[in-house]
This record gives structure tokens, C-alpha cells and sequence, in this order.
């Protein structure tokens, strides 16, 4: 199983990125797709997750109004766009994939991380 996750970058305070992550190796009906983050010095924590049909998803309260998960299940993909970005946003972005409803700190999968910084 690999989950390859790409979009990020550098930008400043108010600009856009759209983070997405295609998964493969193996079948991923019914799984959940999504996304945590982890800061310099900071745990990793949660950001968003959508179940297979798309009928749950959730976001952190930090993010909520301001980023959009979304998936295409032909692609096996998981996207997160991120708009009006703040500086507390910069960190490593993993994606994960859980054959649950909603990825945990526990997901069975997860990719290398793409670094999102943005400056002030």
C-alpha cells in the first residue's frame, strides 16, 4: 500500500493550496480518507476526514469554514483545498486512509507528509 501525497508549498497569509493524495496497493472500498498535520515542536493532530460515501465528514474547529476535504473513489484519492491560509497553518500535512468511517491517530495507512509553510 503507498499513498503519495503532493500540493504543498510556500505561501503567504491569505493564498490558497489544494493538497492531494492518491492511494494504491489495494482495494480501499469502504475506507475513510483524510488528513493531519504536524507543527515544528508540536504533536501531530487532526484536520479533516470523509468517510467512503462521502456521508461524514469532519474537521477541526482551528480549520473549519476555511478548508474543503473532498474525494474522488475512481482515483483513490483525497483532496484538501486551503483557503485564507494563516501562518498556524504551516506544517507537515500526512494524509491517512482507515477502513473505519473517519481516520484516527491509529489509521491503518499513511503517507510521507507534504510541507505546507506560510508566511506572514
Amino acid at each position: 500500500v503507498q499513498l503519495q501525497a503532493s500540493g504543498g508549498g510556500l505561501v503567504q497569509a491569505g493564498g490558497s493550496l489544494r493538497l492531494s493524495c492518491e492511494a494504491s496497493g489495494r482495494d480501499f472500498r469502504p475506507y475513510a480518507m483524510g488528513w493531519y498535520r504536524q507543527a515544528p515542536g508540536k504533536e501531530r493532530a487532526f484536520v479533516a476526514t470523509i468517510s467512503y460515501t462521502g456521508g461524514t465528514i469532519n474537521y477541526a474547529a482551528s480549520v473549519k469554514g476555511r478548508f474543503t476535504i473532498s474525494r474522488d473513489n475512481a482515483k483513490n484519492t483525497v483532496y484538501l483545498q486551503m483557503n485564507n491560509l494563516k501562518p498556524e497553518d504551516t506544517a507537515v500535512y500526512y494524509c491517512a486512509v482507515d477502513r473505519g468511517v473517519t481516520i484516527t491517530s491509529s489509521s491503518d495507512y499513511w503517507g510521507q507528509g507534504t510541507q505546507v509553510t506560510v508566511s506572514s
